[in-house]
């Protein structure tokens, strides 16, 4: 898909730039949908907008690195102060998007880079839309996920930046900023993007549902922020999943937090809850706790002890939760218990310490949960 920003047939670019405009909006994808059209649209990123406001002002735009967790905007910031630079008329010819992870290596550096960058544009100013565009004498290209380029690319790419800085800007997107090579980074202005904060990610996604027509309720925002990690676009992707489950009963069904956890691939919290419970940790319940895994038929009463443990990660096992899961989710759960004392947190931590080193090492998962259930129960007695 990247290779088709960068075309050597003018015809072919104006026809595939008319096929890409009849796109019908109900069959694009909500993170698509809903990209920042221009840079006062990104969320969250206050200090990133207002130094680009400026450059945009000034129309001399530097060599740039963005980096930060994924989800945060860095790409969406970039291609909308392009459209802003440029207008939708020529942001073809003058921006060259390449997704780094794909075309990594010194052959695509040395041949549609290079080509690309050497090739003078001219200024101008440009009217689409009813919009002045100032269109500044140079080109962008957009290296996303930099990070996963190699040393040599990156080696290559630092003698094209220089000799052709005057007619061609870079902007290197990459979660890891570690992994771009110091003369590269050196030659960029680093913007840090930081995860979204939940007012911003809420006030986003209330906008998403209501212009979508879709209803959501406090709890369902509350559980797509915190099973997104504060990856905007993760939490978008949860939205429209459950939006379509919800959309495809007849008559649609409400959308509900376990559905969000469903969809996102999380245990849900009753499950994790009840698991605690079982194994002596106070929690109390929650409002929708019917959707904790039942345990095997027996006598109501008869299971103590081991057989008790043993039967809820049978049940556990049963349901094809992932272990993995289960013990991220549990640890937080008593890391942030209220009432457990600093002792048992820090022996519970070094418990699941132990079964995460051996499932990595591809050790049983129902075993180790079960370790990990038994040895909890002891220290927290």
């Amino acid at each position: 898909m990247a290779a088709n920003f960068f075309s050597a047939n003018p015809s072919t670019k104006k026809l595939g730039k008319e096929k890409e405009r009849v796109v019908d909006p109900n069959l694009q994808p909500w993170v698509e949908k809903y990209r920042p059209k221009t840079i006062d649209d990104v969320s969250s990123q206050e200090h990133i907008v207002a130094v680009l406001e400026k450059t945009l002002n000034s129309t001399n735009l530097p060599h740039m690195l963005f980096y930060g967790p994924p989800g945060t905007g860095k790409t969406s910031t970039i291609l909308a102060l392009s459209r802003q630079l440029f207008g939708p008329d020529n942001f073809r010819t003058r921006v060259l998007e390449l997704n780094a992870s794909d075309e990594r290596g010194i052959s695509i550096v040395r041949e549609k880079i290079k080509n690309f960058a050497r090739q003078t544009p001219r200024a101008q100013t440009v009217a689409s839309d009813g919009k002045t565009y100032p269109c500044p004498p140079y080109k962008i290209i957009i290296l996303d996920e930099a990070d996963s380029m190699t040393q040599d690319a990156q080696g290559a790419l630092r003698r094209i930046m220089e000799t052709y800085a005057r007619i061609t800007r870079f902007c290197l997107v990459c979660n890891y900023v570690t992994r771009i090579i110091e003369p590269l980074a050196s030659r960029c202005s680093k913007f840090r993007f930081r995860p979204l904060d939940s007012s911003s990610t809420t006030t986003r996604l209330q906008y998403i549902a209501a212009t979508e027509q879709v209803a959501v309720t406090p709890p369902v925002i509350s559980t797509l922020i915190s099973t997104s990690s504060g990856d905007l676009r993760r939490a978008i992707t949860y939205l429209q999943s459950a939006a379509r489950l919800s959309a495809a009963s007849i008559p649609p069904t409400e959308i509900t937090a376990r559905d969000i956890q469903e969809i996102a691939g999380v245990v849900p919290d009753s499950v994790i809850n009840g698991f605690a419970r079982t194994l002596g940790i106070d929690v109390p319940a929650g409002v929708d706790e019917s959707g904790d895994v039942e345990m095997a038929d027996a006598p109501n009463g008869s299971l103590r002890g081991f057989e008790l443990v043993q039967e809820k990660v049978k049940a556990l096992m049963r349901e094809g939760y992932s272990a993995s899961q289960i013990l991220t989710q549990f640890h937080d759960l008593v890391i942030l218990h209220p009432t457990l004392n600093a002792r048992q947190k820090s022996n519970c931590a070094l418990i699941m310490a132990e079964a995460d080193k051996a499932l990595c090492d591809g050790a049983d998962e129902e075993l180790w949960i079960l370790e990990v259930a038994l040895r909890v129960n002891k220290a927290v007695a």
